[in-house]
């Protein structure tokens, strides 16, 4: 037969298919196009893409099988911990961010559970009062008792629409999990850790166990998070690494920090604290501008008073800790968004003693005899326009922000005033710490940032000698609350909410446990590092270089590191005895060592041109001399 007969009974056959179809012109139109072939290859692809989709939800389902056997013929060892209850809008908060919780407790899924295991569950339930700080997990062991509840699924008979329910919920509970060989690691910071063992998957809560419980309005509110101060968020922290047969879950360290520097109130301490710290992990201070000790205080605080920040060479800042005036929308121009806040208070009597003593110089106190004298003609003796005043009248009011002059024959306004004080000290600081009980403080700051015993043990650092203290009469001490009066609220009010705290988070018993191993510590590190075990008159200071600055009437105490020290030990023993000036200039010169050497370049030429004569010296090239008042 021709070729042109076979074409044409083709192409009869191909129009007798084509018309008998819906599509038929279509189709048509397809098969007898040049690009015909094109067509055909990219029906393949979608008939393979289909095969690859059906393939995996078959894969699925068989995984799902998998997971679901293997979960219910394992026994659950659950251990319910307790912290403290929750503000209600941290609970919207977790759930809504999809946070693992498991609530009040766990009972038993199966009716025929042993009625012993339940007995045991509602005994460790009404001893559980276990107290946590905000953001750590803390086990509960309460009498040595643990709550165990051993069930095990292999004579369950449930349909499997049950059996998958189940999975589910465990898989719910568990957002981002990732199955590694013989654990569960999870992935977001949290409530719950599920460790799956040979024979036990272990779950644990860091909700309380009791209801929800509306806290006291004058506690203290955080700046970063809705929940108060005083109450413990639900979120105990991010979970670092579970190994077979242990469940854990540890709090991430706090490196964002501000710490506001008040006078007088061991806060050098807590500087070195704070500079050892940020120093041993290569933490980035946000250092005064120009090596000054203070960030322009008392000027109000701005963010181009920092180093770094006009000059763009500093990215990111962890700790600021110097003195300043404290201006909340500058601070937050320089420290991230999730930096914690934290200051200390000290009482007023003791510490209008001591300031008097240290700034005996400024105008205010230069022509009194005595403190008396003082507080007897305070409204004459004192100028609001004179410099450095500002020390002898509500110092800490003053530190934080707000004038701190005000008519005590206005009670109307001082109480106003005072209200509005701490209504914004609590809105903006998450923690406020007590002079007086030093080292219950210290106990509160190490589990708010989520710190080691090593971290916050510390010697006291620009401390007067007993010889420059003064005792203070009843009559004297009820003048100075009368003329401190607003700083005098602030101490009532953070003293008393300093206790809150340590109740609601600590607890007393468990606070004297805690502030005994401070101790203990600071012994121990003392008869290491320290020459005669303590502190000395700056006289006896042997090393020039840890020779405490001297103002004032105040007679500054230093120390004497041990002979023979050496290594790692030296070098810990002598951060811990640094002085404030001295460490400040240290972590400097390691930031900016440029900066640092072109500023004592110009300190030597000062210094020379001084012996010939006086010279100017502009602000920018303002340096800051071992001499500056601090």
């Amino acid at each position: 037969m021709p070729p042109s007969a076979r074409k044409s009974i083709k192409e009869r056959e191909l129009f007798s298919l084509t018309s008998s179809l819906p599509c038929a012109s279509w189709l048509k139109v397809l098969l007898c196009s040049p690009l015909r072939y094109l067509w055909m290859v990219l029906m393949a692809l979608t008939v393979l893409c289909v095969a690859i989709q059906i393939l995996g939800v078959v894969w699925q389902s068989r995984n799902d099988k998998m997971l679901s056997k293997k979960l219910l013929n394992v026994r659950f060892t659950i251990e319910i911990q307790g912290t403290l209850p929750t503000e209600q809008r941290d609970w919207e908060n977790l759930r809504s961010s999809h946070a693992p919780v498991v609530e009040e407790e766990v009972r038993s899924q199966e009716e025929g559970a042993s009625k012993q295991s339940a007995k045991e569950n509602q005994k460790v339930a009404e001893h559980q009062d276990g107290r946590d700080e905000p953001g750590v997990e803390r086990r509960l062991q309460v009498h040595h008792q643990h709550l165990k509840l051993s069930n095990t699924f292999n004579k369950v008979k449930d349909s499997r629409k049950e059996e998958r329910g189940k999975v589910l919920a465990v898989k719910a509970a568990l957002p981002k999990v990732t199955l590694g060989d013989d654990e569960l690691h999870m992935g977001v910071p949290g409530s719950v850790v599920l460790q799956l063992d040979d024979k036990a998957i272990r779950v644990v809560s860091t909700l309380s166990h009791k209801p929800f419980q509306v806290p006291l309005t004058n506690q203290l509110k955080s700046r970063n998070s809705r929940a108060p101060l005083g109450t413990n968020s639900v979120v105990a922290g991010v979970i670092s690494e579970v190994k077979p047969g242990i469940a854990t879950s540890t709090c991430r360290p706090k490196n964002h920090i501000v710490f506001l520097k008040t006078h007088k109130t061991a806060s050098s301490t807590i500087l070195n604290i704070l500079y050892r710290y940020g120093d041993s992990r290569n933490l980035t201070f946000a250092l005064p501008l120009n090596m000054h000790s203070q960030l322009f205080y008392p000027f109000f605080f701005a963010s181009h008073f920092v180093e770094g920040v006009r000059s763009h060479s500093v990215k990111k800042f962890h700790i600021m800790c110097n003195h300043m005036r404290f201006r909340p929308p500058e601070v937050r121009k320089v420290m991230p968004q999730d930096t914690f806040y934290f200051s200390i208070l000290k009482n007023p009597v003791a510490m209008m003693e001591s300031i008097f003593i240290y700034y005996k110089s400024i105008p205010a106190f230069h022509k009194a005899r005595s403190l008396d004298d003082f507080l007897d003609n305070s409204w004459r003796s004192y100028n609001t326009s004179l410099p450095n005043n500002h020390y002898a009248h509500n110092i800490l009011t003053f530190d934080f922000g707000f004038d701190n002059n005000v008519a005590t024959e206005t009670p109307g306004d001082l109480e106003t005033r005072a209200a509005t004080a701490i209504g914004a000290i609590e809105e903006d600081f998450h923690l406020i710490l007590i002079s007086e009980y030093f080292d219950e403080s210290m106990i509160l700051l190490k589990r708010a940032l989520c710190w080691s015993l090593d971290d916050i043990v510390s010697f006291k650092l620009n401390s007067r000698s007993a010889r420059a203290r003064n005792m203070l009469s009843p009559h004297t001490a009820d003048k100075i609350r009368a003329w401190n009066a607003l700083d005098w609220r602030l101490y009532l009010h953070f003293n008393a909410t300093f206790w809150q705290r340590v109740d609601t988070t600590v607890g007393r018993e468990e606070m004297r446990r805690e502030v005994t191993q401070l101790r203990e510590q600071r012994a121990k590190l003392a008869k290491t590092c320290l020459k005669d075990g303590g502190a000395v008159d700056p006289s006896q200071v042997q090393d020039a270089g840890l020779k405490p600055f001297q103002y004032g009437a105040a007679i500054i105490q230093g120390y004497n590191l041990n002979p023979g020290l050496v290594g790692p030990t030296k070098t810990h023993c002598q951060n811990l005895i640094t002085p404030e000036l001295q460490y400040t200039d240290t972590l400097y010169t390691k930031q900016f060592p440029e900066l640092a050497t072109r500023q004592r370049q110009v300190a030597k030429l000062v210094a020379s041109q001084r012996q010939l004569g006086p010279v100017k010296v502009s602000p920018d090239k303002r340096v800051r001399e071992w001499t500056q008042k601090p």
